[in-house]
Protein backbone atom coordinates (compact mmCIF):
# COMPACT_ATOMS: atom_id res chain seq x y z
CA UNK A 1 0.00 0.00 0.00
CA UNK A 2 2.59 2.29 1.09
CA UNK A 3 4.90 1.91 -2.68
CA UNK A 4 1.31 2.86 -4.06
CA UNK A 5 0.97 5.89 -2.32
CA UNK A 6 4.48 6.75 -3.26
CA UNK A 7 3.65 6.50 -6.46
CA UNK A 8 0.98 8.82 -6.73
CA UNK A 9 2.92 11.10 -4.24
CA UNK A 10 5.40 11.45 -6.92
CA UNK A 11 2.87 12.06 -9.71
CA UNK A 12 0.79 14.82 -7.97
CA UNK A 13 4.29 16.19 -6.51
CA UNK A 14 5.37 16.47 -10.37
CA UNK A 15 2.44 17.72 -11.59
CA UNK A 16 1.60 19.99 -9.01
CA UNK A 17 5.38 21.68 -8.77
CA UNK A 18 5.52 24.35 -11.36
CA UNK A 19 2.50 26.11 -10.67
CA UNK A 20 3.39 26.38 -7.15
CA UNK A 21 6.82 27.29 -7.86
CA UNK A 22 5.61 29.91 -10.58
CA UNK A 23 2.27 31.16 -7.43
CA UNK A 24 5.69 31.48 -5.04
CA UNK A 25 8.05 33.23 -7.02
CA UNK A 26 5.45 35.73 -8.42
CA UNK A 27 3.81 36.35 -4.74
CA UNK A 28 7.13 37.17 -3.34
CA UNK A 29 8.28 39.48 -6.44
CA UNK A 30 4.35 41.19 -5.73
CA UNK A 31 5.81 42.13 -2.33
CA UNK A 32 8.73 43.20 -3.75
CA UNK A 33 8.42 45.69 -6.19
CA UNK A 34 5.10 46.42 -4.51
CA UNK A 35 6.23 47.57 -1.16
CA UNK A 36 10.07 48.31 -2.07
CA UNK A 37 10.89 48.96 -5.20
CA UNK A 38 7.11 50.98 -6.04
CA UNK A 39 6.70 49.76 -9.57
CA UNK A 40 2.63 49.24 -10.03
CA UNK A 41 3.20 48.27 -13.50
CA UNK A 42 5.25 45.11 -12.43
CA UNK A 43 3.39 44.49 -9.62
CA UNK A 44 -0.25 44.19 -11.90
CA UNK A 45 1.89 42.43 -14.68
CA UNK A 46 3.09 39.99 -11.44
CA UNK A 47 -0.52 39.78 -9.98
CA UNK A 48 -1.99 38.26 -13.50
CA UNK A 49 0.89 35.34 -13.33
CA UNK A 50 0.66 34.88 -9.72
CA UNK A 51 -3.54 34.50 -10.06
CA UNK A 52 -3.45 32.64 -13.43
CA UNK A 53 -5.40 35.44 -15.09
CA UNK A 54 -2.92 35.50 -18.01
CA UNK A 55 -3.42 31.69 -18.60
CA UNK A 56 -6.94 32.57 -18.56
CA UNK A 57 -7.25 30.23 -15.36
CA UNK A 58 -8.10 32.57 -12.81
CA UNK A 59 -11.30 30.97 -11.74
CA UNK A 60 -9.88 27.23 -11.49
CA UNK A 61 -6.46 28.28 -10.69
CA UNK A 62 -6.96 27.83 -7.13
CA UNK A 63 -8.83 24.74 -7.13
CA UNK A 64 -6.05 23.23 -8.92
CA UNK A 65 -3.78 24.05 -6.25
CA UNK A 66 -5.70 23.56 -3.42
CA UNK A 67 -6.54 19.82 -4.68
CA UNK A 68 -2.99 19.39 -5.35
CA UNK A 69 -2.09 20.08 -2.08
CA UNK A 70 -4.71 17.99 -0.68
CA UNK A 71 -3.59 15.22 -2.85
CA UNK A 72 -0.09 15.50 -1.05
CA UNK A 73 -1.25 15.60 2.02
CA UNK A 74 -3.16 12.90 2.09
CA UNK A 75 -0.86 10.57 0.27
CA UNK A 76 2.09 11.56 2.42
CA UNK A 77 0.34 11.52 5.63
CA UNK A 78 -0.58 7.76 4.71
CA UNK A 79 2.93 7.04 4.04
CA UNK A 80 4.15 7.92 7.45
CA UNK A 81 2.20 5.08 8.99
CA UNK A 82 0.25 7.56 11.79
CA UNK A 83 -2.97 6.40 10.82
CA UNK A 84 -2.00 3.03 9.84
CA UNK A 85 -1.37 1.73 12.94
CA UNK A 86 -4.23 -0.20 14.90
CA UNK A 87 -5.16 -0.17 18.37
CA UNK A 88 -4.57 -3.01 20.54
CA UNK A 89 -5.65 -3.12 24.11
CA UNK A 90 -3.27 -4.19 26.78
CA UNK A 91 -4.36 -7.06 28.93
CA UNK A 92 -5.03 -6.77 32.91
CA UNK A 93 -1.75 -7.87 34.08
CA UNK A 94 0.70 -6.68 31.47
Amino acid sequence: MKRAFRKYHRTIAIAVFLPLTVSIVTGISMTLTDQWFHQPELTGFLLKVHTGEIFGLAGIYPILHGLGLIGLLVTGLSMTGLFSQLYKPRKVGD
